[in-house]
């Protein structure tokens, strides 16, 4: 429609008519006399809302969602990080318990040798200085520490110290196959030399080639002058395997260390040694072997062995005159 006078007197003549049936409508309240043009209204174009509200109600959530999205974003951030700092927790947790049960141990076996040790912690590993079997920890000469200082933890020996900074140390663990320690034999006081054979067992030279030498038996540190590299009674290994002599002058064996070398985490530094050798007083109880049971029969001479036996001397086969345990022979016709 254009735009002229007509049409705006129109317009304004719709908006008057507009607001008058608006206050009628209020004023009537319930009895409206526009209510049941309402209803007819309502009758005829609810369908229609419907449908068009189902079309846009889609719409209307998401853009309702495109606003709350932000939120909703934020709480799931703040939902994860929630979760990673509580398996934090659970992870340190578990990571405390374990290193407190390492130290309790290596307190125990320090406690038991009477070693005077400086407690820390493996911070690398892997080949420094040439060495195959090393490992870095976070103590140095302001802890106290020196060269040639025997490295233990709650299983036994570790390896020994040889080079110090100020604040770290490196540490030639005693399965390399440049290291070497001097071994006494807990039962029978055997001595040797143990060198390290990397993943594989450590190989004990014993200087008697007739020792006589069990599967089983365990070695500690035999101690060296002044207690430098090594401090006797530290536990070594448990013999796993003898080689025969063959009539040399010494004699070889397989020892596994106790040390488990790849799972080390915290260690002790041997600060102060033993006031006296402490022996095989830091090895663990022995494990109690179990007796196998046996059965004794016994014989008496004479006595029958079986129930064949019984049924024979029953029978009289040992009557004279017919052979023992023979069946009689028919008598024999005149002739």
């Amino acid at each position: 429609m254009r735009d002229t006078r007509e049409s705006r007197l129109l317009l304004v003549l719709l908006i008057a008519i507009a607001f008058a049936l608006i206050t009628v409508d209020i004023r009537g309240g319930e009895d409206s006399p526009v209510d049941g043009a309402r209803q007819a209204a309502a009758t005829v174009f609810g369908p229609v809302e419907d449908g068009v509200a189902g079309v846009v109600d889609p719409v209307g959530n998401a853009v309702s969602a495109v606003r709350d999205s932000g939120g909703r974003h934020d709480r799931i951030a703040e939902l994860e990080r929630e979760n990673a700092a509580l398996k934090t927790r659970l992870g340190s947790s578990a990571r405390t318990r374990s290193k407190v049960g390492q130290l309790d141990k290596m307190l125990a076996t320090a406690g038991a040798g009477q070693y005077g040790i400086k407690g820390a912690q493996v911070i690398g590993i892997g080949a420094a200085q040439g060495f195959s079997w090393t490992i870095t920890i976070d103590a140095g000469s302001r802890d106290g520490l020196k060269r040639d200082m025997t490295v233990l933890n709650g299983d036994g020996l570790v390896g020994r110290v040889t080079t110090v900074g100020p604040r770290t140390a490196t540490v030639l663990l005693a399965n390399d196959p440049d290291f070497t320690v001097g071994t006494r034999m807990e039962s029978t006081d055997e001595l040797g030399f143990a060198s390290g054979g990397g993943d594989q067992p450590l190989r004990v030279q014993l200087l008697n080639g007739k020792a006589d030498v069990k599967k089983g038996e365990r070695l500690v540190t035999f101690g060296s002058q002044k207690d430098t590299p090594f401090v006797p009674g530290v536990p070594v290994g448990k013999v796993v395997r003898v080689d025969p002599s063959g009539g040399d002058l010494t004699r070889t064996i397989l020892v596994q260390p106790f040390v488990s070398f790849t799972k080390l985490d915290i260690i002790g530094v041997v600060v102060q040694p033993p006031r006296k050798d402490p022996r095989d007083k830091v090895l663990p109880p022995a494990p109690k072997t179990t007796p196998t049971p046996t059965v004794t029969v016994t014989v008496t001479p004479g006595a029958p062995q079986n129930d064949q036996d019984a049924d024979q001397d029953a029978d009289g086969g040992d009557q004279p005159g017919g052979g023992q345990g023979d069946p009689e022979q028919p008598a024999q016709p005149e002739q």
